[in-house]
């Protein structure tokens, strides 16, 4: 048995190095995530494959949540990627609330530290009779969201302050988001990444064919 491995190591070593050096980037420096459901629509549609930095926030151990080196805190709009321990599943949201901010939101209108968020009607055409997109700028930073015509129970809390060393994130899709309203904040140690790109994406509602026009689309 020994023999045998030995001479499988001796015959593939190139092969197996480089398979753990993947694994390594893959597990602590970047990697790409897929998003099958449409909380983050319209930012982010189902079958993007989005870009993960994972040296965005921390230099992290492989293959763990230990944290080596911090290099930045995550900030109000940064689209993250999270391992939800309350969810049991990774997820990607919008960060709205850092530690320390005061968060309330009235009829899907969010007010951060007293201050009414602007929103505009969005450029872009829409035709539901379900749904519209509008434009929300949160520190000068516009982004698009999308909110339904009948408003779901997601559409209100009050005023929450967001502890030190966690996050409030919401899903752009507003009443379609198990998001913070749902799971509560996020931890900082929970956080894997942010994402500021699409890679590839795949249209699952035909036939799995390739969307191009979002081929390493900006978010």
């Amino acid at each position: 048995m020994k023999k045998s491995l030995a001479k499988l190591w001796k015959e593939n070593k190139s092969l197996f190095i480089f398979i753990g050096l993947m694994l390594v980037f893959r597990s602590a420096v970047a990697d790409w995530s897929d998003v099958p459901t449409g909380s983050m629509k319209p930012t982010i549609v189902e079958g993007d494959r989005i870009f993960v930095n994972k040296m965005a926030y921390d230099i992290r151990l492989p293959f763990t949540h230990i944290s080596l080196v911090k290099l930045a805190e995550p900030q109000t709009n940064d689209i993250i990627i999270f391992d939800s321990v309350a969810s049991d599943k990774r997820l990607v949201k919008r960060v709205i609330g850092v530690p320390g901010d005061k968060i309330a939101m009235k009829n899907n209108k969010l007010f951060i530290n007293g201050h009414a968020v602007n929103y505009q009607k969005s450029s872009k055409s829409n035709l539901s009779n379900y749904f519209h997109d509008v434009a929300e700028t949160i520190n000068g930073q516009a982004h698009h969201i999308r909110t339904n015509n009948m408003a779901s129970q997601l559409a209100n809390f009050d005023e929450v302050i967001v502890p030190t060393g966690q996050y409030l994130v919401l899903g752009d899709n507003r009443d379609n988001s198990a998001d913070s309203r749902v799971i509560g904040f996020v931890p900082r140690n929970e956080i894997v990444g942010s994402s500021s790109k699409v890679v590839f994406s795949l249209d699952y509602d035909n036939y799995y064919l390739p969307r191009n026009e979002r081929f390493f689309h900006s978010l």
